[in-house]
Formats: structure tokens, C-alpha cells, sequence
């Protein structure tokens, strides 16, 4: 693993902020040349969905499972601008358990006045049943999400991603008439430019919202939690696997001594450990 990782690990400030407010934006952890080649691998899987999926060419477009696409989604799995960050919140026994590639066309038509029109919302708190069968107000965190911004979206009705800060310490918030698609007074949407990542607690109520911008809003959303948490995609990438390091492998799901090294993993099943215990310290992964 690239050990220029190291120059990027949270802050004290950083991690004040992400557990006061659930969410981080990190500007430039990628380069306008980075972007760019992104955005056009990005621009080709798009194509390619739209068409397996039966979509209308102004329909809003997720691809799950992505990373296995292309190369260039792989390896931002351990990215050094922001991998170290992961691991300095959740910890080193941890997997990829989701991806999935949003892009968000214009709305069709004139964009109409700001203040009426549908910003097509709709908050949740991700990953489903975790949020109706563990117990616990707040529930635990259990994963987070790192989403890399290839578009800008500094201005409002760009897509914004939509987030009511500090709603990850609660299980519930206030919606009019239990309306998930209500506008919320406390609902921000996140100012994220080209090239930044977006980091935030899979409690943090969130919404995506509609594109009355200039350009299609691209998002590469990565997903990491416990290892022991099973993943919620297939996991499609086993004609990477030769070429894979052990972190990686680590990642992506191995686990050398079997299942009990999930929950009880030794120093093979979790390659990570022992790499922040060389390069950290040993007092970075005290039990």
C-alpha cells in the first residue's frame, strides 16, 4: 500500500467535525487529470447501463457493484488522499461491502423558478434492515461511505448531495407528514467540488436530489464497514483477483483461516493491521 497514505490521516479537527455533523467534504484528493480520465470510463459504464437497464436518456442512472468495470475504479479502493481516513474512524478489521456509480442528467425542459421546483428528495439513512433490527438510539455506525465527485457541485440544484447534520446521532427526524420527499428548514445540500470526496455515516440522513445544472452530476460511492457485515453487492471482481495485494484481498473479502477469521481474524485475514502496526505504531491498532 502507498505509504504517502500516511500524510493524509484524519485530523483532530477532521474527526470533530465527522462525528459532530456525520459528514466531511475533503477537497483535490483527486487531480483535474484524474477527473477527467474517470469521468470518461465513468461516461462509457454509463452508457452501457442505461441500455441493459431500459432507461430513459434523462433518467437518473446507479450502477451497483461497479469497481470491477475498470481499473481505474480499483484503485481508488485504498486511495491515499482518503483510505487513510477510513481507517482512522472505523478501524483496520474492515471491507469494501457496497459500491455504486450515480449520474444524475439535467431535468429536461426550462429549470422553472428555484423556490417550486422538484428537487425529487428523498431522505433515508442507508443499508435498509441494519436501521430496523439493530438496537441502540444512535444505532452504531457500523459503515461509512467515501463519495468521489467528478462533477461540480458547489451550487445548489446541481444535484446536490442533500444532508441534515448531526441527524447520525439520532434514529429518527422530524418529516411532515412522514413525507420523505419534503423539503427539511435543517436539510443542507453539500457544496462538493469536482474532484473532492464526500465522507459520511451510513446513519446520516441523506438524500440525492434533482440536476438543474450544466452537466450530468457523476459520483463513484465507496462503501466500507466491519468485515464481518455481509457485503450488500456480488463482489464482481475475481478477474482482479491475481493482481490484487493482500490489503486488497482484505478488502475485497478474504479471509485465509475461514470464516471465524471475520469476527476473530489473525494477522492473515487482516494484512491491514499489520501494515498500520509497521508504519503507525502498535498503539494504532490496540484492541
Amino acid at each position: 500500500m502507498d505509504t504517502t497514505c500516511l500524510s493524509h490521516r484524519l485530523t483532530d479537527t477532521e474527526r470533530q467535525d465527522f462525528e459532530q455533523n456525520g459528514y466531511l467534504v475533503l477537497p483535490d484528493v483527486l487531480t483535474a487529470d484524474h477527473v477527467e480520465r474517470l469521468t470518461a470510463v465513468t461516461d462509457r459504464v454509463a452508457a452501457e447501463d442505461r441500455v441493459i437497464q431500459g432507461l430513459e436518456p434523462h433518467a437518473r442512472l446507479s450502477v451497483r457493484d461497479f469497481i470491477g468495470r475498470d481499473e481505474a475504479f480499483l484503485e481508488l479502493v485504498d486511495w491515499p488522499q482518503t483510505f487513510a481516513r477510513v481507517w482512522s474512524i472505523l478501524g483496520w478489521n474492515i471491507q469494501i461491502y457496497h459500491s455504486h456509480l450515480v449520474v444524475t442528467p439535467q431535468e429536461p425542459g426550462a429549470p422553472g423558478d428555484p423556490a417550486t421546483r422538484d428537487l425529487r428528495l428523498t431522505w433515508h439513512q442507508d443499508s435498509d434492515r441494519v436501521n430496523r433490527e439493530l438496537e441502540g438510539n444512535p444505532r452504531p455506525r457500523i459503515s461509512l461511505k467515501v463519495a468521489y465527485f467528478l462533477t461540480d457541485t458547489t451550487e445548489p440544484d446541481r444535484g446536490n448531495f442533500y444532508v441534515v447534520p448531526g441527524s447520525h446521532l439520532r434514529n429518527e427526524i422530524a418529516l411532515p407528514n412522514g413525507d420523505r420527499k419534503a423539503r427539511l428548514p435543517d436539510g443542507v445540500p453539500v457544496a462538493a467540488p469536482k474532484g473532492s470526496a464526500v465522507f459520511f455515516d451510513r446513519r446520516l440522513w441523506h438524500t440525492a436530489s434533482a440536476n438543474y445544472g450544466p452537466e450530468p452530476r457523476r459520483v463513484l460511492f465507496y462503501g466500507y464497514s466491519y468485515r464481518w457485515l455481509r457485503p450488500r453487492d456480488d463482489m464482481t471482481i475475481s478477474h482482479f483477483w491475481d493482481r490484487l495485494d493482500p490489503i486488497r484481498r482484505q478488502l475485497f473479502g478474504a479471509a485465509p483461516t475461514g470464516a471465524y477469521g471475520y469476527t476473530s481474524p489473525t494477522d492473515a485475514d487482516v494484512p491491514l493491521r499489520g501494515w498500520i502496526r509497521e508504519h503507525v505504531g502498535a498503539e494504532a491498532v490496540a484492541p
